[in-house]
């Protein structure tokens, strides 16, 4: 088991100096080398789980041996429209192995609709934490009670939430300290600022901080030059495109929604081709990762009342086609990057990778479950009906909104039903039955194992299951029976993406205009 102590810092606010972007832009470079003053021996810090901070590809394969890796990210809640949104540019493309693109989900919880994150989780992609309510430099309860709310009611495990991105990108020494006192993989808010084809670049692949950050250190005080010092925790950098001012015209977040070359206004053009250049830069050189990190909101189609940016969409569309034109690319996670990162192989051998790989979970497709597969939930569906933001869940209804103090509300029981049973530590999303209470999963071909993270009121060890409360309140939660300890594979590498085809446009869609709701995190 482990065991840490967290801060207790409810309600209040970290009082030292914070990384500041305007949710996610930067204006010229956030860090130098003289004042990184990073250090870090290779011979001592090595593959898996130490990486020293380098601009030369992991593991020393040669830039033509290695895969050119474009990383798709998505902040904020997840609402119907913010599906379709990101699936306007995934659902219809595939990796060279012929399996759909994955990409990770920063998730704050105001306006989510839990069953969404259920489902979209089920089809293959990575949820990570983004806070509660969408806040910087956040305190313990906001990092942490997201973890447990995810579980609590989109039947996330525990262990399959590794990454967070601080809102806004602002974050502090203490917030990456918090990350790995509840045994975080990763983080991802610091940007590279610095082109690639500049000697001083800031591109450095993912790295841990066994030797302190080398990113933003312009920007922030208390790290860099050896801070802070957390062993195992990795960085994985936002990497910015630049457009023909070069180190002086950086773009980080949405940057179809930036000036380009010093014009006053949005050019999509413009747009395309900075875009294009900076991934060939990286192409062509060490083959850095580069990324598109969105706020889905502002590309969506099927959000009511908003004219979408329909020219902005097609560039964006046109880029990633022409990008997978290019030989030896993949659109991926932030988990399968760090996944290739911590274990690199030739792109000769990437057909082998189990991470980039596509297995789906066997759920008969007349069985009726609520198990984040939209045929067998169909109809099993609770409504949580609040005023702020309501929502449907497989797990049930809390008795009130969760919140940072208490995440995990006791559940509400409608009149003539019975409790709902959240997912426990030794079944998987998919083949959990939360009505019934049973896992379907009786054999390796479903395996799963989820350990418990340091998370729960003052610092103890949370396993997910029982039916709310769970101490939070001091009633405690009903235990979920004891089910067999599967030995299975690695969370963070559990059923990727062909349900991604289940969760097209239309099938999200569809299921947010029967609900018919419009609501945005702002």
């Amino acid at each position: 088991m482990r065991f840490f102590a967290l801060l207790s810092v409810l309600g209040m606010a970290l009082q030292v100096p914070v990384v500041t972007a305007q949710d996610g832009s930067i204006s010229g470079p956030t860090s130098s080398s003289s004042a990184a003053g990073y250090s870090c021996d290779p011979s001592q810090c090595q593959l898996p789980n130490c990486n020293c901070a380098s601009t030369s590809p992991p593991g020393g394969l040669s830039p033509s041996d290695v895969p050119q890796f474009v990383v798709f990210t998505a902040d904020d809640a997840i609402q119907s429209y913010t599906l379709d949104s990101v699936n306007q540019f995934l659902a219809q493309r595939k990796n060279p192995n012929g399996c759909p693109i994955k990409m990770t989900y920063f998730t704050s919880l105001n306006y989510t609709n839990y069953t969404l994150v259920t489902d979209w989780y089920v089809a293959g992609n990575e949820i990570a934490d983004h806070t509660m309510t969408h806040v910087g430099s956040p305190p313990a309860d906001e990092i942490n009670g997201n973890i447990i709310a995810l579980n609590a009611l989109a039947g996330i495990p525990l262990d399959a939430i590794q990454g967070f991105r601080a809102p806004y990108l602002n974050y502090t020494a203490q917030t990456l300290q918090l990350l790995a006192d509840v045994d975080f993989t990763y983080d991802s808010s610091t940007a590279s600022s610095i082109p690639v084809t500049d000697p001083g670049t800031d591109a450095y692949w993912p790295y841990t901080l066994d030797n302190g950050l080398a990113n933003d250190c312009l920007t922030v005080d208390g790290i860099c030059k050896g801070l802070p010092k957390i062993p195992g925790l990795w960085e994985i950098p936002m990497y910015a495109f630049f457009d023909n001012l070069g180190v002086d015209g950086p773009h980080l977040m949405d940057p179809w929604l930036d000036t380009a070359n010093g014009a006053s206004s949005v050019n999509d053009t413009a747009t395309f081709e900075y875009m294009k250049n900076t991934f060939t830069d990286h192409y062509n050189g060490n083959r850095q990762p580069i990324g598109l990190y969105t706020h889905p909101i502002h590309l969506s189609t099927t959000y009511p009342g908003v004219n979408p940016p329909n020219s902005t969409i097609q560039m964006v569309n046109e880029y990633l086609d022409w990008v997978q034109m290019q030989q030896d690319v993949w659109i991926v996670s932030n988990e399968q990057l760090l996944a290739w990162v911590r274990n690199p192989v030739a792109v000769s051998d990437l057909d082998s990778f189990e991470p980039l790989k596509c297995p789906t979970p066997q759920v008969d497709p007349n069985l009726k479950i609520c198990n984040g597969i939209p045929q067998n939930e169909a109809g099993l569906l609770e409504e949580c009906d609040f005023p702020d933001f309501p929502f449907f869940t497989c797990y049930g209804c809390p008795q009130v909104e969760v919140s940072p103090s208490n995440p995990n509300p006791p559940q509400q029981v409608p009149t003539g039903q019975e409790m709902r049973y959240r997912l426990p530590s030794n079944c998987s999303t998919p083949f959990w039955d939360p009505i019934a209470g049973s896992c379907l999963c009786q054999s390796s071909a479903c395996a799963f194992t989820d350990n418990s993270r340091p998370i729960g009121p003052n610092g103890a060890n949370l396993t997910g299951g029982g039916t709310g409360g769970d101490g939070f309140d001091g009633s405690g939660g009903t235990p979920t029976p004891t089910y067999i300890n599967f030995n299975g594979a690695n969370p963070i590498k559990l059923w990727s993406g062909s349900l991604v085809g289940m969760m097209s446009a239309l099938a999200v869609g569809a299921f947010g205009a029967a609900t018919g709701w419009v609501l945005i995190n702002v």
